[in-house]
C-alpha cells in the first residue's frame, strides 16, 4: 500500500511540474510576441507556439496564440495577397485549437478577428461576405461569454469601420467599445495563459467617437 501511494505520489508530482513547465514556457512566449516589433520577432514567437503545440497535443491555448501572431502580422502588411497568406495561416492553426477546445468564446472571437481582417484586403468586393460572417462570428462568441471583453472590442470596431464605409451612425459602434473597456477594467481573476490583448482596440474606437 505505502508503495502504491508513493508511485502515485511520484506520478503527480512529474504532472505537476510538467504542468508548471508548460505554464512557464508558455508565459514567457506570450510576452515576447506581445512585444514583437518585427516580422521576424513575431515568426520566431510563432514558430515555438507551433512546438509548443506539437509537443503539448492537448493544449490549445499554443494554436490560439500562434493563430493571433499570424492576425498581428497581417495587421502589419500593406500588401493584399501576402496578407491573405497570413490569415491563411492563421485559420489553419486556429483550427487546431478549436479541435482541442471546442465552443471556446476566445477562439470564436479570434475567428471573427480573421474575417474582419479579409475585409481590409478589398472592402468594396469583400464587405458584403466577411463583415456579415466577423458579426456574427463575434456575436457568437458574446454568447459563450457575454463578458468577453475582446469579442466586444473587435465588435465595436467592425460596426464603426462599417459605419464610416456607409457614412452611417456610429452609436451603437460607441457603446460596445465603452462597454469593452469597462469589460476589460472589471476583469481580474484570469489564468496565467488568459488573453489580455485588446483593451487598446476598445480605447481607439472610443477615442474616434469623441
Amino acid at each position: 500500500m505505502k508503495t502504491k501511494m508513493l508511485i502515485l505520489f511520484s506520478f503527480c508530482s512529474t504532472l505537476l511540474f510538467a504542468n508548471d513547465k508548460y505554464e512557464q514556457v508558455m508565459q514567457t512566449n506570450i510576452q515576447s510576441i506581445y512585444k514583437a516589433q518585427t516580422a521576424e520577432e513575431m515568426q520566431q514567437s510563432i514558430n515555438t507556439f507551433e512546438r509548443i503545440g506539437a509537443a503539448e497535443k492537448s493544449k490549445w491555448e499554443p494554436f490560439y496564440y500562434a493563430s493571433f501572431g499570424y492576425i498581428m502580422m497581417a495587421t502589419r502588411e500593406e500588401d493584399g495577397a501576402k496578407r491573405d497568406v497570413l490569415l491563411d495561416k492563421a485559420t489553419q492553426v486556429l483550427e487546431k485549437a478549436s479541435a482541442i477546445q471546442k465552443n471556446d468564446s476566445e477562439i470564436i472571437a479570434l475567428e471573427g478577428f480573421i474575417y474582419m481582417m479579409r475585409v481590409t484586403v478589398d472592402p468594396a468586393t469583400r464587405g458584403q461576405q466577411y463583415s456579415g460572417l466577423a458579426m456574427q462570428t463575434f456575436g457568437k462568441a458574446l454568447g459563450l461569454n457575454p463578458n468577453n471583453p475582446r469579442a466586444m472590442a473587435l465588435m465595436a470596431q467592425m460596426e464603426f469601420g462599417t459605419a464610416q464605409f456607409f457614412k452611417s451612425p456610429t452609436t451603437s459602434a460607441c457603446e460596445k467599445a465603452t462597454n469593452a473597456i469597462a469589460m476589460f477594467d472589471a476583469t481580474s481573476s484570469v489564468g496565467p495563459l488568459a488573453p489580455r490583448w485588446g483593451k487598446e482596440t476598445a480605447m481607439q474606437v472610443a477615442k474616434q467617437c469623441q
